[in-house]
């Protein structure tokens, strides 16, 4: 179990510092401590680590809420240092991220991977749907609780599943829950995944190639267009994979390696090939993986085509190979 620091006394310097405590960050700076890399921080501000990837199972009734949980203390790495702090900027030229403490922390090299921003507010009407008796989501836990809840006792009427149209962290999540249940559906609900954003202070920070945007990165070696000591992955990264956690699974390494040969003062040689993957299940006993590699300018959308009496509202899918890998 990692003791995090108080955010107030977090002024402090270190070797590698990680910003976001979630799949991306705990799996890179494990990777990187593994490797014999010490001095390593990560930065979260959450006492609870929260398995994002089950939600969708958690509405459509294949799992429970506390399955989903866990003590951020007890999943950041052994000999990995835990600042619990909220990131409001990187000042990438004097090598320091600053915190909503005012504390500051100081990095040879920074890995910037807090996540995306659920915009709830951007679509007007939609919070207030959101707290409906019928509206829910897959994106937030006591949204999925209440989309398990809905989805069981549906009898009559309409469903509608919304998928958004622009960047989304496993677009292809919305559709999860309606295989699971469509072979009871129909009642007046609505489930949607949310518009989702880079968080604000990247492009404030000049990490991103555009206002809003996500950390420019080569999409290759992981490290950013522009500053050497600044590395980028998961949700976060300006790459052209479909955002997904599945994509972490050669993101962390390639990010890692990358790292690693230019701490020993070589230049990065691994190369991301695009690869994304967004499993779920096709119906309450059948699991499919749509997985995918893009060329550089070539971004797919992860996900199957919705059939029989659900259906889905927003962008379709397409780019991806199929592979049932049950019956």
């Amino acid at each position: 179990m990692s003791t995090p620091h108080a955010a107030a006394d977090a002024s402090s310097r270190h070797r590698i510092v990680v910003i976001g405590g979630g799949n991306a960050g705990l799996s890179v700076a494990g990777r990187l401590r593994h490797a014999g890399i010490s001095d390593i921080a990560v930065i979260d501000p959450n006492d609870t680590h929260y398995y994002k990837p089950l939600f969708s199972h958690v509405a459509g009734g294949t799992a429970k809420a506390s399955e989903t949980m866990r003590a951020q203390a007890d999943v950041i790495p052994k000999g990995v240092d835990w600042i619990q702090g909220s990131v409001t900027s990187v000042d990438a030229d004097a090598h320091e991220v600053r915190l909503a403490s005012g504390a500051t922390v100081a990095y040879e090299h920074v890995i910037v991977c807090p996540g995306i921003v659920h915009d709830w507010d951007t679509i007007p009407g939609l919070t207030d749907a959101m707290r409906s008796p019928e509206g829910a989501s897959n994106y937030e836990l006591d949204l999925a609780v209440k989309a398990s809840a809905l989805l069981r006792d549906v009898r009559g009427g309409t469903v509608v599943f919304v998928q958004a149209s622009g960047p989304a962290s496993c677009a292809g999540a919305a559709q999860k829950p309606m295989y699971t249940t469509e072979e009871h559906l129909a009642y007046d609900v609505l489930l949607v995944e949310p518009p989702q954003s880079a968080p604000k202070w990247i492009g404030e920070s000049g990490l991103a190639s555009e206002p809003g945007g996500f950390v420019d990165v080569d999409v290759r070696t992981l490290r950013s267009s522009t500053h050497p000591d600044v590395w980028a992955l998961g949700d976060a990264a300006a790459t052209t994979n479909s955002k997904s956690g599945g994509a972490l699974r050669k993101q962390t390494k390639i990010l890692a390696d990358n790292l690693l040969s230019v701490l020993s003062g070589r230049e990065p040689t691994a190369h991301y090939d695009g690869y994304g993957v967004c499993p779920f299940t096709v119906s309450r006993s059948t699991p499919s993986s749509p997985s995918s590699t893009t060329s550089d300018d070539s971004p797919p959308r992860c996900g199957a085509r919705p059939t029989g009496r659900a259906a889905v509202r927003g962008s379709s899918t397409a780019g991806c190979s199929l592979r049932s890998t049950g019956t």
